[in-house]
């Protein structure tokens, strides 16, 4: 099932957890590549996946963020 623009889920993919479409590649895992430094060059080599499924894996994980609540408890 399509969640967002080129990522779903299927229960039975990576344990439900958001890939880029008609792939295993997860996006947390792209997001981990990048903040390690990885080039989106290195990573699309890496996970035959395209510069537009990575911009949509950046997408999707800023609108996610965006949306979390944080409860500071003192």
């Amino acid at each position: 099932m399509e969640i967002a623009p080129r990522i779903s889920i299927d229960e039975k993919i990576r344990f439900g957890k958001p890939v880029i479409s008609g792939t295993r590649v997860p996006v947390e895992l792209i997001i981990g590549k990048l903040a390690g430094g990885m080039t989106y060059e290195e990573v699309m080599a890496e996970y035959e996946i395209t510069r537009e499924d990575i911009l949509a894996a950046l997408n999707y994980a800023a609108k996610t963020i965006s949306s979390e609540e944080i409860k500071v408890i003192a």
